[in-house]
């Protein structure tokens, strides 16, 4: 009997050895990395790209055909409204011009020829309708002065149709002549010119594009484009920041002010445009230089905080009840011990923490590193 009771407390010392220091161990020789609850700012963003541009650009082409004769104005050029920033070769249309007041000059002769014609066969008209009253002439004297007088009313209306006509081409090659000289609409800058002097260029449906000006530099936006899983988080009026390749080292900032209903397909990705408002007083911006954008989707101050790393820690062992949702571990008398949380907003590398399971000052653990003591057992560790 003594030795039954022998065998039995030797077994079971065995068991032990081998598998109750995996379960119940408490972690000796385990360095825990931890990280303290503290309070801080964050803020959650959306982050795109995106590309700057002027606010307002003009293009300006030609309404008439012909050869450049003179440019006035070249890239980076400060223009102002109604300055002349290009010369069409305009000798042909200065021909037509004379051509076209010559030929009102006709015109008004002819109508003045067809008033005197008129008036003529007026006074025959009334001389006839005299005599055919005192029964002095025959009925068809008096129907041949009434066609003549009518014949010259007609004439009197197609000469003066005549004269409009001739004043409206005159008008017309004015206006070409004028157009010529072409400039600015807008006070800017000219970001493109698509032209040089001696080259022809021809006025069709579609007007060439000869300069293109940008009506202030100091007013910019960037055209961006947000994924559809979080456009949600985005409204207008909301603060944003970017960087330039240009300028790796400088933070600029802007504001949301259209996100746009219509989105667009790449891919099978929906995403949805964005437009944001720049300041940019120094010029340092230049329009089609990539913008890399962080658009702040909430922000708050003071907020009890963990590493975001803490909810990603998982201990090698555990022999207690799983939680489910969001779960951070603190060591309680050496060992690790799990306390769901409820958290808020994320900014990538810290987590908002809303509930009070948590005060400022506990640690959480953020990852450990089994290390080694002489003479210590190999612990066997059952992850769950």
């Amino acid at each position: 009997m003594k030795k039954k009771m022998l065998f039995v407390l030797v077994i079971g010392a065995v068991l032990f050895a081998v598998f109750g220091r995996g379960v119940f161990s408490r972690k000796e020789g385990v360095n825990y990395d931890m990280a303290p609850v503290e309070r801080r700012d964050i803020s959650s963003f959306v982050t795109a790209i995106g590309n700057v541009s002027a606010v307002t650009t003009v293009e300006v082409g030609t309404q008439v055909s012909g050869t450049i004769r003179e440019i006035y104005a070249d890239y980076n050029s400060i223009v102002n409204k109604g300055q002349i920033i290009a010369l069409i070769d305009p000798t042909t249309f200065e021909a037509q011009v004379e051509q076209a007041k010559a030929n009102l000059m006709q015109a008004k002769a002819g109508l003045q020829r067809a008033q005197a014609t008129l008036a003529d066969a007026k006074r025959n008209l009334d001389r006839q309708k005299m005599l055919w009253e005192r029964d002095l002439i025959a009925r068809s004297d008096l129907d041949s002065a009434q066609t003549n007088y009518d014949l010259a009313v007609a004439g009197v209306s197609e000469a003066d149709a005549n004269v409009l006509q001739a004043q409206a081409s005159l008008k017309k090659v004015e206006t070409d002549l004028g157009y010529t000289r072409i400039y600015s609409p807008v006070d800017g800058i000219v970001v493109s010119r698509d032209v040089d002097a001696g080259q022809t260029v021809a006025a069709s449906f579609q007007t060439p594009t000869l300069f293109t000006i940008a009506q202030d530099l100091t007013k910019m936006q960037i055209e961006t484009n947000v994924d559809e899983a979080d456009i949600g988080n985005v409204r207008e009026g909301l603060e944003v920041t970017f960087t330039v390749d240009a300028y790796p080292n400088a933070v600029f900032s802007g504001r949301i002010k259209q996100v746009r209903i219509a989105s667009s397909v790449v891919e099978n990705v929906v995403t949805y445009p964005v437009i944001i408002d720049v300041s940019n007083p120094d010029l340092m911006l230049k329009p089609g230089m990539t913008a890399n954008v962080t658009i702040i989707t909430d922000k708050k101050e003071n907020v009890l905080a963990v590493p975001s790393a803490a909810f990603r820690y998982r201990p090698s062992a555990y022999e207690g009840e799983l939680l489910r949702g969001r779960v951070l571990w603190v060591l309680e008398e050496g060992r690790p011990l799990p306390v769901q949380v409820e958290t808020g907003i994320t900014d990538g590398a810290y987590v908002e923490i809303k509930s009070d399971d948590l005060k400022e000052g506990d640690r959480v653990i953020i990852g450990e590193e089994a290390g080694s003591t002489k003479g210590r057992a190999s612990a066997r560790r059952f992850p769950f």
